[in-house]
């Protein structure tokens, strides 16, 4: 219960937000809004205040707007005939400008409350790594990189980089972001002696392709072992016997710190099999693993265990508006082009579409979110959630805002509207598609839930 009351408050903040940047723009335009509702189908509880009806519906799984003389997307009987054309408040009386701008306006009010919500967060909540700001000590080398032909390996400390002395992981980044393909001096603590080097900083990229595992150099991100948080269905993790809440001390007796360098070292091992000592209920257990090839979530395959890490150590800072809006949009341009990459693969069939969520899988990851420490986590998915909602509704399909959108260029280059009848043969079997569409999402969903897996032989 918990869950869907958590579900419903979040929808319902997407929808309203959504909404009302239909409603503002239209009212700014002089078109009419006869209903503004949260929710489809039957009325439950509402008030009209002037022309406009404000209500909740029975199925809290979207809402509308409904403008005089609007024909579709309302999901109510067509009363458009009953408002003649040249009503100054009719939908259709205004220009195919303003109409695709009440179209738009709801995305846009999607992408400003994303914006918005990081944009508070860093300024009353900014969550950084403790590492960054932490001594530069290793992880994880990585065989016959740029950084293992200086002769450093795991767990030694670094005390020069470039012309900085004692660097932070933070200064790291930055200086090698600074000397891109070139070399700078490098020296490191290992066994107590200290050993001078130079480093060449490889990229063959752009600044934003540059990381520094590409350097073959893992950072050591905590002091403690991995620990696992949530298993992943059909994936190695799970088939060996680990749990959430086990820490992994060592992998084929090498003791690692991060899921990066965990990831790192299962690539250069090809698949193979790998012994695992694992902490669980205070006693030691050793499983034996065989990594899987699969999808990294990028577009590629690496080979993965199939489990969530608790995540590293954080702390807090506090952003001015200024840097608190400039790391609101980099959160949120990074996420809307990953959205865009995945909707490109679904259609290119290198995603599958049970990879999607319906508002069971939605409400989950809300609960889940809910039940971590802190508000940034909901925040950050509130964020993803409304950025999703509003890249969703500019595809240009009918029923959506951008399939409204799509009509309306059409129209605009014909200089003349498609045939009403068309129309709205167009808009019901898309809407049919649809339905279609989403109770299949909703039934993938379901088919995970632990009452089904249960039922399982």
């Amino acid at each position: 219960m918990s869950t869907v009351i958590q579900l419903l408050i979040v929808l319902g903040i997407m929808v309203l937000v959504h909404e009302f940047g239909h409603f503002a723009v239209a009212k700014l335009c002089g078109i009419r809004v006869e209903v503004f509702s949260i929710g489809f189908g039957k009325r439950l509880f509402g008030f009209r205040r002037g022309d406009t009806e404000y209500q909740i519906s029975a199925i809290p799984l979207g809402g509308y707007v409904k403008m005089a003389g609007e024909s579709f997307g309302s999901g109510q009987p067509d009363d458009s005939a009953s408002v003649p054309i040249n009503d100054p408040g009719n939908f259709n009386a205004h220009p195919r400008w303003q109409r695709i701008l009440v179209a738009v306006a709801g995305p846009i009010a999607n992408f400003l409350l994303a914006l918005g919500l990081m944009t508070g967060v860093s300024m009353l909540h900014n969550e950084v790594d403790e590492f960054l700001s932490g001594p530069a000590q290793t992880d994880y080398i990585i065989p016959n990189s740029s950084a293992a032909k200086t002769g450093i390996q795991s767990g030694d400390l670094i005390v020069q980089y470039d012309n900085v002395q004692n660097p932070t992981w933070e200064d790291f980044a930055n200086r090698s972001l600074l000397n891109l393909n070139q070399t700078v001096p490098f020296s490191y603590i290992h066994d107590g002696h200290r050993a001078d080097s130079k480093l060449f900083i490889v990229n063959k990229g752009t600044q934003d392709d540059f990381s520094l595992d590409k350097l073959g150099i893992l950072p050591k991100m905590q002091n403690t072992p991995v620990q696992v948080s949530s298993l992943q269905p059909d994936m190695p993790a799970i088939h060996a016997g680990l749990k959430p809440g086990d820490k992994i001390l060592s992998i084929n007796g090498i003791q690692l710190h991060s899921v990066q360098a965990l990831l790192s070292y299962l690539q250069e091992q090809s698949g193979k099999p790998a012994n695992l000592v694992i902490l669980r209920d205070g006693a030691t257990v050793p499983l034996q693993i065989t990594p899987q090839l699969a999808d990294a979530g990028d577009g590629t395959k690496s080979y993965r265990l199939g489990f969530a890490p608790v995540q590293p150590p954080v702390r807090v800072e506090r952003l001015p508006l200024g840097k608190a809006m400039a790391a609101s949009w980099e959160f949120n341009k990074k996420n809307s082009l990953l959205i865009v990459e995945v909707l490109k693969r679904l259609f290119t069939r290198q995603v599958s579409v049970k990879s999607l969520q319906s508002p069971i899988g939605i409400g989950q990851d809300i609960h889940q979110a809910a039940q971590m420490p802190g508000w940034m986590p909901l925040i950050r998915l509130m964020s993803a959630i409304s950025l999703n909602l509003g890249i969703f509704n500019l595809l240009p399909i009918p029923i959506l805002d951008g399939g409204m959108i799509l009509f309306l260029l059409i129209e605009t280059i014909m200089r003349r509207d498609v045939n009403q009848q068309i129309k709205e043969r167009i808009y019901q079997v898309a809407f049919v598609c649809i339905l279609a569409f989403f109770a299949f999402v909703i039934f993938n969903d379901l088919t995970r839930l632990n009452l089904f897996t249960k039922l399982k032989p």
